[in-house]
């Protein structure tokens, strides 16, 4: 199977995951695809691929559907549910890059062989996840902060809250995946990449954020219907 197909058949299935979770467990569902999403994300970006012409880190798609939560939990929610996914992904990163780097101070045993593969991909995840940490607090605080001045733009100038439902989640998500492709491609990869590469990643990484947030629109669109259906809306 090809990386293009798997990358397409991810989207769909991750995508879905987002809204399967808020459908059967609510708001805390949406809390558990960020604390899920913000780990295997992190370990996922140190694979490097090629597909549609262009290399790029696997974790794009994952850690896209943490903006989808947060546009999700805005728009059913509001603004304070939003900021605790962001929180619950900060804790998240800081618990798991303590525990990783406390593997690797152990001293394996002779007949252990997990090991060397596990220091492998572990050395560098302090750096990575620091990265990540630094570059997730600001992207998604900014993320949530735009969704809303996009609402409150909409709302006063045409006096609905429940149009441009798609301009205040692609208008935050677009603006923000940016920031964020920019600020964690040369954060965590500046010196482990030559030049080129990095800069290679930041294009491919964007090219790629756009189509996952473009695509994560009707996703955002089916929750919203199965919050009204629920009864569940507070924001």
């Amino acid at each position: 199977m090809s990386n293009e197909l798997l990358l397409i058949i991810t989207l769909i299935v991750e995508y879905s995951a987002v809204v399967l979770m808020y459908k059967y467990l609510g708001r805390d569902g949406l809390y558990l695809w960020t604390v899920l999403a913000t780990i295997t994300a992190n370990i996922e970006v140190l694979i490097l691929v090629k597909a549609f012409g262009m290399e790029m880190t696997l974790g794009n798609v994952l850690f896209a559907t943490t903006f989808l939560v947060t546009d999700i939990a805005s728009e059913i929610y509001g603004k304070k549910d939003a900021h605790k996914a962001v929180h619950l992904g900060v804790a998240t990163s800081i618990a798991f890059v303590v525990i990783s780097s406390s593997w690797l101070l152990y001293s394996p045993s002779s007949s252990d062989f997990a090991s060397p593969s596990i220091r492998q991909i572990f050395a560098h995840t302090p750096r990575l996840m620091f990265a990540s940490l630094a570059v997730y607090i600001i992207v998604q605080y900014f993320d949530v902060w735009l969704y809303h001045k996009w609402w409150d733009f909409t709302n006063k100038r045409f006096g609905n809250r429940d149009r441009f439902l798609w301009l205040r989640n692609n208008g935050s998500t677009l603006v923000s995946q940016l920031v964020n492709s920019a600020l964690y491609t040369v954060f965590a990869f500046a010196g482990l990449y030559d030049t080129k590469t990095v800069i290679t990643l930041i294009f491919s990484t964007y090219i790629i954020y756009i189509v996952t947030s473009l695509c994560d629109t009707p996703f955002v669109y089916l929750c919203r219907a199965i919050a009204r259906k629920k009864g569940d809306i507070t924001a």
